[in-house]
């Protein structure tokens, strides 16, 4: 950090801070953090963030294809009962949504709900660990949950919501699609009243759905900086049931948001009569 003794402000400024890199206006191209990270612009790039999401994403890759190379039809290990258990939950919440024909959905819904899992967990790791060694290798800040920052979660949701989009025309047509937008909730006579709320419907889904998890991770990541400014022994009395509950919050998360990209998925694929 930039001082040896932070204030409590200067602490939880600090560890909420995401290493940016972009053209700054004093010193050009670079790396920077804290107040002169948003003096970068639209453009600048949460290095962190794109760092533990990727390497999220690499880990359930190797994971799962790992046990599909090792999988066994006779009694199988724990890691393959746990994946086998996992693939099936998310093939029912599909089955039980999702009444269409699309081979993506089911592995879209796994992906969705694994890597947001992954990312969310990383939530555990004592909030001091990660960038004290960052500090060490010369990194002065060092996020380390993605769903803590609003890009990484906006990014994803915005993604279903182009996936709406594609399916709604793919399935529906342009014209279908338009006159979704435009003859519905009131009839032919109200075009102009049925495309705003229409609209707005539309692209509230991926607004909410980003921002819902963003909302309840960073107030998670809030309550861990401040129960971190406690005395020593106060902390682990309150980090320890708040860590057990903050795994439900994890899981609850990440079955929210595949759930809603279920639906939304099912809602483009529906077909309605004018």
């Amino acid at each position: 950090m930039a001082s040896e003794n932070p204030t409590s402000s200067e602490y939880i400024s600090h560890h909420l801070s995401n290493l940016t890199f972009g053209n700054h206006p004093d010193f050009g191209w670079g790396f920077a953090g804290g107040e002169k990270a948003a003096e970068m612009g639209f453009w600048a790039i949460h290095v962190d963030t794109m760092f533990f999401s990727i390497l999220t994403g690499v880990f359930f890759i190797w994971l799962f294809k790992k046990v599909a190379d090792t999988a066994v039809s006779g009694v199988p290990g724990n890691l393959q009962n746990f994946i086998e258990v996992v693939v099936e939950f998310v093939e029912d919440n599909v089955k039980s949504i999702f009444h269409h024909n699309n081979p993506t959905i089911a592995p879209l819904a796994l992906t969705v709900f694994v890597w947001i899992f992954l990312m969310n967990l990383l939530k555990l790791i004592p909030v001091d660990f990660i960038p004290y060694i960052a500090g060490e290798m010369g990194l002065p800040y060092w996020k380390i949950v993605p769903t803590t920052d609003i890009n990484a979660t906006l990014g994803m949701s915005f993604s279903v919501f182009f996936l709406i989009i594609y399916y709604s025309i793919k399935v529906k047509g342009v014209k279908g699609f338009a006159a979704e937008l435009s003859l519905q909730p009131l009839g032919k006579y109200f075009i102009p009243f049925n495309l705003f709320l229409e609209l707005v419907n539309l692209f509230a889904k991926p607004v909410s759905l980003g921002l819902r998890l963003f909302g309840n991770m960073y107030a998670g990541e809030i309550i861990f900086i401040l129960i971190a400014l406690l005395p020593f022994w106060i902390q682990w009395v309150l980090s320890v049931p708040w860590a057990i509950f903050h795994i439900l919050v994890i899981v609850l998360q990440a079955f929210i948001f595949m759930v809603l990209t279920i639906v939304y998925m099912a809602m483009a694929h529906d077909e309605h009569e004018h």
